[in-house]
């Protein structure tokens, strides 16, 4: 991972800046985007690297297409390219499908899928003028399995899958793969602001899931790693 430019979304938070940490040591050149640049400052001094060849903040909503697009625009302008992108970010509301407001199911889209495709959308064309690139997609096990209460958080993940295949179909010739991720529960922030009773302590970690995304970035170029699973031993999914 030695200077390759690893562009990570959602980079402060359980997943995100757990990678971030792993990647640090390894002399990736790192582009960190999330919302709040008081986090991103913060997560940055505890990695012990703040000088501008090694480490890029960016403040973003990947909400809106023209900030994601600025994003790679500075990430380019900073380091002249892609290797690969991580899309960690993301959010959950956990209702009864008729208890769901308009607003719920509008913030699970926007975040969760529109976010997502803005993201891999604009980085892909980066990737493909140099033939080469890797996106990594955070889908989580309700991308592939469904759950009670998780209407508008699964209609969200599936569609990450479904435009994430599409697009590998589309970018395969260009040397650009992807990598879906079907975690089980991690214990993260992700949580904190969900009603649903759960113990914390028999999810996986934060380092497992870092663990996996770092397995994929690091392998070798005629490997394409396109799906990883994996569940905690109280909650298995087939």
């Amino acid at each position: 991972m030695q200077d390759k430019v690893v562009v990570v979304v959602g980079a402060t938070g359980g997943i995100g800046s757990a990678l971030t940490r792993k990647l640090a040591p390894r002399g990736t050149r790192l582009v960190l985007a999330a919302r709040d640049s008081s986090r991103l400052a913060t997560l940055v001094s505890q990695l012990g690297v703040t000088g501008p060849e090694q480490v890029l903040t960016v403040p973003c909503d990947i909400t809106k297409p023209q900030e994601v697009q600025a994003l790679m625009d500075k990430t380019v302008a900073q380091f002249g390219q892609i290797d690969a992108l991580v899309n960690a970010a993301g959010a959950g509301i956990l209702k009864q499908y008729n208890k769901l407001e308009p607003a719920d199911l509008d913030a699970m889209l926007d975040l969760n899928l529109k976010g997502s495709f803005y993201t891999c959308q604009a980085a892909a064309e980066v990737m493909k003028e140099r033939k080469s690139g890797h996106i990594c997609n955070v889908v989580g096990i309700l991308g592939k399995h469904s759950m009670a209460m998780a209407a508008a958080y699964s209609a969200s993940k599936f569609g990450v899958v479904g435009f994430s295949k599409c697009m590998a179909e589309e970018l395969k010739r260009f040397g650009v793969k992807f990598t879906l991720f079907y975690f089980g529960g991690i214990d993260s922030p992700f949580w904190d602001n969900v009603s649903l009773k759960v113990d914390r302590s028999k999810m996986l970690s934060t380092e497992t899931a870092a663990d996996a995304i770092l397995f994929a970035l690091r392998s070798e170029p005629q490997a394409v790693p396109m799906e990883i699973n994996i569940q905690p031993e109280s909650h298995l999914f087939f």
